[in-house]
């Protein structure tokens, strides 16, 4: 689980650094205290679901995509089948 959580907050700062946004920005985006993104980025802190998918919409990218291992790479089966995946999940809740 710890892999996942590692690719997660590797993701996470990838995307909020190439979009610009600080930790302090993020956070007011998801609605959060300004602590717990640097937690969730720094590992001291593990995000709930909820907070995830907050943390996809605030940095306007599917969910799934905190997920891949290189998100620097283009889409490929793989990647299609996870956000499909995780689409399926979320039309369910």
């Amino acid at each position: 689980m710890d892999k996942y959580l590692d690719d997660f907050r590797m993701n996470m700062k990838y995307y909020r650094e190439n979009a610009g946004i600080s930790q302090i920005k993020l956070s007011v985006l998801c609605g959060c205290g300004t602590g717990t993104i640097g937690g969730i980025e720094s590992g001291k802190a593990k995000p709930s679901f909820d907070m995830m998918v907050k943390i996809a919409e605030a940095l306007n990218i599917n969910p799934a995509d905190l997920f891949i291992r290189d998100s620097s790479k283009s889409k490929s089966k793989v990647r299609e089948t996870l956000r499909e995946d995780f689409n399926f999940i979320l039309a369910k809740i």
